[in-house]
């Protein structure tokens, strides 16, 4: 066996996780330093090296033109490092919802939680809420997020003996509900309002700056390193909660956990990316394919791909129609619609296992 592969019990041969970090933190590297000089203006891989490296004082601007590196400083790098951050955040989440539910239909927006986040960042918008300053936002989509989650979770545990059909029938319910508060929310918003508004609905990285990645960096950092932390109670879940519990972890404080920095991971997504679906339930379920069910690689492969998935979706938002937009949300739910159709047959009695 070489170093490089793991064989399974069943003797399936998959490359180690190690080499699959690698492979993935390469290729998200690549994806954003093309989508710095990709757009409607082109600039060369190595003047947007240069660019870089000249603001911090490790390369001259000779040559380069102003307006070039304002482009790629001040608009597409916050906006793909934001990218970055969203797309891991979603991929985590939506592995974390799917070892908590033990099923890997969970996905923040198929089951409602995007759509609580949304609901709540709607409502601090519309409602006009500045209790948190340029923090309101995010924690509203927060609330809503953890509060859409955890009812899910009372309603559609495992331990209950419900399955898929009862976690998708909970999830359509309160994600229609939530839905329906939106459209009132939207229906009663002035006409300033309506315009944010559609950023929810579709989802757009176009308002990423650095104003915005300083703010949700903290927040993301948070849940990302409190969800990576939680790879071994997953395992540990994955065998049952009574099992689980036999062997050591205390389930309810696991449960809370996975709850909280799902809705937090959820929630900033929402908060500065829309509502952008599908990513959660693709990308874990991908990565599952390749390296396996344990959670040690799971959860750190999902994050660079949910990564790089969305850098590589954004680029392409952005430079398919010039100089219009297309929005980011259509892009996730042309990949994830289909797949998700998949996986639904494949879950029932007489699908393939």
């Amino acid at each position: 066996m070489s170093s490089a592969f793991a064989t399974t019990r069943s003797g399936v041969r998959r490359p180690s996780g190690f080499l699959l970090f690698l492979l993935l933190a390469a290729l998200l590297l690549m994806a954003m330093v093309l989508s710095f000089g990709i757009g409607p203006l082109k600039v060369a891989p190595e003047d947007v090296l240069r660019i870089v490296l000249a603001r911090f004082g490790l390369a001259d601007t000779e040559g380069l033109k102003v307006r070039d590196m304002a482009v790629i400083w001040n608009l597409r790098i916050p906006r793909a490092l934001m990218g970055a951050l969203v797309g891991a955040a979603l991929a985590l989440a939506g592995a974390g919802l799917q070892g908590l539910f033990g099923n890997p239909l969970a996905d923040p927006g198929v089951v409602g939680v995007s759509q609580g986040a949304a609901l709540g960042a709607v409502g601090a918008i519309v409602m006009g809420a500045t209790a948190f300053g340029e923090w309101t936002v995010p924690v509203a989509a927060f609330v809503g997020g953890m509060l859409s989650t955890t009812l899910i979770y009372l309603l559609a545990r495992p331990g209950r003996g419900s399955g898929t059909v009862t976690l998708l029938l909970v999830g359509i319910a309160i994600g229609a509900a939530c839905s329906a508060a939106i459209g009132f929310l939207t229906y009663r918003a002035n006409a300033a309002q309506l315009q944010s508004l559609v950023f929810w609905q579709m989802g757009s990285l176009g308002s990423a700056d650095w104003a915005d990645l300083g703010a949700a960096l903290p927040v993301f950092t948070i849940g990302v390193v409190g969800m990576l932390m939680l790879g071994k109670p997953l395992d540990m879940l994955a065998l049952g909660e009574r099992q689980a519990q036999h062997i050591g972890l205390d389930v309810r404080r696991a449960r809370v956990m996975l709850v909280t920095c799902s809705a937090l991971l959820v929630g900033a997504g929402v908060a500065f990316a829309g509502t952008i679906g599908f990513v959660g339930l693709v990308v874990p379920h991908v990565v599952r394919l390749l390296a396996g069910p344990g959670h040690r690689w799971l959860l750190p492969l999902s994050a660079l791909t949910g990564a790089a998935l969305i850098v590589v979706a954004d680029t392409a938002a952005r430079t398919l129609d010039p100089p219009s937009e297309i929005p980011l949300g259509l892009f996730s739910a042309a990949i994830g619609a289909p797949f998700f159709l998949w996986l639904v047959l494949h879950q029932r009695p007489g699908g393939a296992r």
